[in-house]
């Protein structure tokens, strides 16, 4: 399905009942916006770990404009702006009240950017493997250092600089990288729905070589009201999990979780235990 909002079209698929039959009764399911991260990735990724959830909320899945099956545009507006404000956009469109937010390492700084711009649109928060500011590219270039191979490190200066030209490059550097976003990587297991991803290096270049090195939320943390749930790995190497402890302490009554099982990819190492966590939060904090 497709939204024409603002100046793009926003790819969107919806996954689960929106309204149910509980004991005889009509009941609506809470909605949860399902944010991937990348940038540069889309969403079909996320939706082997996520839609079991499905039985318990709504679940809409979204492309970032620029990317996976959204419309294509000028490179400039792919920016953190745009994207939280495509966010809200969609929510209107859909004709959505508050929303569960749900966003995955970059997905995670959109999430946090709409939670502080938009309280009153949402009703609870889970941001996994991400970050507040920008201190996390320094940081991601140390632990590269000490653990990646030289064929990583080569490989990487392409992300720290923005300079991808295909998608094939794009390819490459995440089949090189995959032992260290993922604790628990076997080459000989091919990733769910790996097939149907689509990769886009130009929001990525724009990104990395842009925006990330200013990005900054931390004195905007506060801000936020919604009841947050913040998830760490603890071998994440690009959102190390320092950085996870940070946001919880800054955003009032935060809870925090880290997997100490998982790297940057918890949705691959520790799936039911990300689902247990993320259904958990959402029924006690009902």
């Amino acid at each position: 399905m497709r939204a024409k909002i603002r100046d793009t079209e926003i790819y969107f698929d919806v996954v689960g009942a929106g309204l149910v039959l509980d004991e005889a009764q009509w009941r609506s399911q809470p909605v949860a916006f399902i944010i991937h991260g990348g940038p540069g990735a889309d969403h079909t990724l996320d939706k082997p770990t996520f839609s079991p959830l499905s039985h318990k909320i709504q679940l809409v899945y979204f492309d970032h404009r620029g990317q996976g099956r959204s419309m294509r545009g000028a490179k400039e507006t792919y920016t953190l702006e745009n994207n939280v404000e495509d966010m809200e956009a969609l929510r209107q469109y859909l004709g959505l009240d508050k929303i569960v937010v749900i966003g995955s390492s970059y997905g995670g700084m959109v999430a946090l950017s709409y939670a502080i711009r938009y309280p009153q649109n949402v009703s609870h928060l889970i941001v996994i493997s991400t970050v507040a500011d920008s201190r996390f590219l320094i940081r991601a270039k140390e632990i590269l250092a000490q653990r990646g191979t030289e064929a990583q490190k080569a490989i990487a200066q392409r992300l720290w600089d923005g300079t991808f030209e295909n998608e094939e490059q794009l390819k490459e550097f995440f089949q090189v990288m995959m032992p260290m976003y993922s604790f628990t990587y076997d080459p000989n297991s091919p990733q769910p729905a790996s097939n149907l991803l689509i990769l886009s290096p130009d929001a990525l270049n724009v990104a990395f070589s842009g925006f990330l090195r200013s990005y900054n939320l931390l004195d905007q943390l506060p801000k936020i009201t919604a009841p947050t749930l913040v998830i760490g790995g603890r071998h994440d190497w690009i959102c190390p999990p320092e950085f996870s402890e940070e946001i919880a302490s800054k955003i009032p009554r935060a809870d925090l979780r880290i997997f100490e099982n998982s790297a940057h990819l918890i949705r691959i190492d520790e799936p039911e235990a990300l689902r247990d966590a993320i259904a958990g939060f959402l029924f006690y904090n009902s």
